[in-house]
């Protein structure tokens, strides 16, 4: 079993633009790539069959690790141009032939990129043809690379700076000028700032506690009356071609009504992702919750103990949302759940991963980390299998895809 995992990419206003397309084999928390043209081949063909790209990327880009032996393959033509990157790994020398081939690739509008890439003259050939340069800051220090970027900026070319790891290294690139970063200051919520509840997300909370104890609507009415800017982004969602509505929608209980409150418990989950910040559906850390969310909602219907259970579909993606929740505010999981009242089997899983709750939710973080051992051991103890795990995972990334 592999498992075909996803690094966002982000650019200067720290909006996902596209996605590295990584992998992880038995044995290791760590791609082993003993054979590189086998390891791309599965990246793609888990792209293209096992998920579809679409799924996998919704409408951003997707970045793929391609070797000199996979450069020269027929499988290449496999994958939608407009949606690829093929970035030529550093063991690729710019020889006639790969300068040639490049060549052939950039004339039919295929992307190209160079990883973990210092600048050398020999190089020369190749940068008019690149879309993207990718350089990793744990082999180009930023002490250091001033002179190589003054270099590469005479290419029509994008800088991504790889390996950022905190938000001094974000900000030394951004000041550089990289167009385009990556790495685990991004990926890894733990390690996005922290912000504390402000006005707008206390509101969100409140509403949300509303909606578990089933208030009048009365209630939740006076609350979006407190809030013209929720009003405004309430009536928005309601009245957005998704919902595909005959009628305008012009009164918060109109809007509450048509809604539901089901989704409109939902939306305030993703919401309080984006209390306090922008970029929407597009903020890394809203991609992990609703993909997180999701997965586990999914997982829900496939797992022997709570498939049957009427509401264990929505604890589980409560908990996939609530899950991440302490990592943007700087409030204890102890708190929102004490606050939130939510439910003993809920709480057993956010506070110490306990029950079939907390059980879905290690499994979940395992494979966002790309455990793959610890990751099969927890589907054989969940009395699962890997396919119905990975269908889980591909309608969770089609979900986010949705609400894009």
């Amino acid at each position: 079993m592999w498992l075909i995992g996803r690094q966002p990419i982000l650019d200067r206003d720290e909006r996902i633009t596209a996605y590295e397309l990584l992998f992880r084999s038995p044995g290791s928390d760590n791609a082993i790539v003993t054979d590189p043209v086998a390891a791309t081949a599965t990246v793609i063909l888990g792209a293209l069959s096992g998920f579809g790209v679409e799924q996998v990327l919704g409408d951003h880009q997707g970045f793929i690790n391609v070797d000199e032996a996979m450069l020269f393959d027929d499988a290449l033509e496999l994958l939608p141009r407009e949606s690829i990157v093929l970035e030529l790994l550093e063991s690729i020398r710019p020889t006639e032939a790969v300068v040639k081939r490049c060549e052939q690739l950039h004339a039919r509008q295929w992307k190209l990129a160079l990883d973990d890439h210092e600048y050398d003259p020999v190089f020369e050939p190749l940068y008019p043809m690149m879309d993207v340069v990718k350089i990793d800051l744990t082999i180009s220090p930023l002490e250091t690379i001033g002179p190589a970027m003054e270099q590469l900026r005479r290419y029509p070319l994008r800088l991504l700076a790889e390996k950022v790891e905190t938000r001094e290294q974000f900000q030394h690139c951004y000041d550089l000028g990289f167009h385009l970063f990556q790495g685990y200051y991004f990926a890894r919520p733990a390690t996005i700032n922290h912000r504390r509840i402000d006005e707008g997300g206390a509101i969100l909370l409140k509403l949300m506690r509303l909606l578990m104890e089933d208030a009048d609507i009365r209630e939740i009415e006076e609350v979006f009356r407190g809030s013209p800017a929720l009003t405004y982004s309430l009536l928005m969602l309601v009245n957005s071609v998704g919902f595909g509505l005959r009628q305008r929608i012009g009164t918060v209980r109109q809007a509450v009504a048509m809604l539901g409150r089901e989704q409109m418990r939902r939306w305030i989950q993703l919401a309080l992702f984006g209390a306090n910040g922008e970029n929407g559906i597009d903020n890394p850390l809203l991609d992990a919750a609703a993909v997180r969310a999701t997965f586990m909602e999914q997982l829900a219907r496939r797992h022997p103990a709570l498939d049957r259970a009427p509401s264990a579909a929505d604890e589980a993606f409560m908990v996939g949302i609530l899950s991440l929740l302490d990592k943007i505010y700087e409030v204890a999981m102890e708190d929102l759940v004490r606050d939130l009242h939510l439910s003993k089997n809920v709480a057993a899983a956010l506070l110490r991963r306990e029950g079939p709750f907390g059980e879905l939710l290690c499994l979940v973080e395992q494979m966002e980390r790309l455990e793959i051992d610890a990751v099969l051991d927890q589907v054989r103890a969940l009395q699962m299998t890997r396919e119905q795990v990975l269908e889980a995972q591909w309608k969770a990334f089609a979900w986010r895809s949705a609400v894009t």
